[in-house]
């Protein structure tokens, strides 16, 4: 039994960038069911450009301001972000994924990939494009022989380790940080742009850099010109403010430069 388990996870890992055949439902449906294609995205692999401008959401700040989760993945998606992550940490399992529904709407029709944060469950339940880590969330590999090949994952790393890790079990990209000191996560370590420049020089995947960047300091991160730096991922500098889809193309602006 054991060799038998081993054998089809050995195949299944091997098997990640395989592709067969045209049809809608892949090369291995873990569900064993028919994908609803009318409600399903098109089949497409990540694509590292996605990273350049990462909105991550925070129903604080769209409470502050009086709006709804959709509204603002709208307005963030009009100002140039390019991929978005849903991430609502206090909140109820059905609240999220009823946000979620509503986000993958908005974010489908204007082809931006959306991830889950954390809520493997909910991004199956969805659909989701995938699914963003943290360390102390459930393994890349375990998550990775849930979702398939297909799905986006993203982890959260913050050493060089953390990043080998990550891709030897399958992860898509890295989110590294905090770069700088920011009040939206708690007990959030701080690594400095040297720190991020550690796990860029040394990561096999592509890397999006996130912790306390705005406009104001967003050009002294791009300039180092750090090795699979990829983008900045943002929350308040976008969300904790009146005008989302403004702050976005200001700093989808200046991330454009880099490109």
């Amino acid at each position: 039994m054991q060799a038998s388990k081993r054998f089809v996870e050995k195949a299944l890992e091997s098997s990640r960038e395989f592709f067969i055949g045209n049809g809608p439902q892949g090369p291995f449906n873990h569900f064993f069911k028919l994908i609803d294609t009318e409600t399903s995205p098109a089949k497409r692999r990540f694509k590292p450009n996605d990273l350049l401008l990462y909105a991550v959401t925070d129903s604080g700040m769209n409470k502050k301001w009086g709006r709804s989760i959709s509204e603002a993945v709208r307005a963030a998606i009009e100002g140039g972000a390019t991929i978005i992550q849903l991430r609502e940490k206090e909140a109820e399992t059905k609240d999220i994924l009823n946000a979620a529904e509503e986000c993958l709407k908005v974010a489908r029709s204007y082809g931006v990939p959306l991830l889950i944060n954390d809520h493997l469950d909910v991004a199956l339940a969805c659909n989701a494009d995938g699914v963003h880590l943290g360390q102390s969330d459930m393994p890349v590999k375990v998550a990775r022989a849930l979702l398939g090949p297909n799905k986006i994952i993203g982890a959260s790393c913050k050493t060089p380790e953390q990043a080998l890790k990550a891709w030897k079990e399958g992860a898509d990209y890295i989110g590294s940080g905090g770069v700088y000191p920011t009040n939206t996560k708690k007990n959030n370590q701080t690594i400095a742009l040297s720190g991020l420049q550690s796990v860029c020089e040394s990561s096999p995947l592509p890397v999006v850099a996130i912790g306390g960047i705005n406009i104001e300091n967003v050009n002294e991160l791009m300039e180092m010109h750090l090795p699979n730096l990829k983008g900045v991922a943002v929350v308040s500098c976008l969300f904790d403010g009146e005008n989302i889809s403004h702050e976005a193309h200001k700093l989808h602006s200046v991330l454009a430069k880099y490109v």
